[in-house]
């Protein structure tokens, strides 16, 4: 069994909420798992409320057909293949939305 402060800063989807990011990039794969054949690969860079960046910028398969330039929100873990569902897409991060607008009081 993994010591407490393990347990303590895993992550898990079941209490993560859908985070924000701006994709900054397209991911080109030649040589990939068959299961993501017609699926794009974006990168993004999580951001906070303010627009900020957070963390490390990190590869999401897109299900929306986000681009370049544009606010999304993802989740991240098992939910992040459910929009391929029955196929198995192993993906850790998955862009769900692409934002609008949004404003914090």
């Amino acid at each position: 069994m993994p010591p407490s402060s393990a347990l303590s800063t895993r992550s898990t989807s079941l209490t993560d909420p859908m985070q924000m990011a701006r994709v900054i990039g397209d991911v080109v794969a030649t040589r990939k798992d068959p299961n993501y054949d017609s699926i794009k690969l974006l990168l993004v860079q999580p951001i906070g409320a303010d627009g900020k960046d957070v963390g490390r910028p990190l590869v999401a398969v897109d299900s929306v057909g986000a681009g370049v330039g544009e606010t999304v929100f993802f989740v991240r873990g098992k939910e992040a293949s459910f929009p391929w569902y029955p196929t198995e897409v192993p993906a850790d991060a998955g862009i769900v939305g692409i934002v609008d607008h949004y404003d914090v009081p």
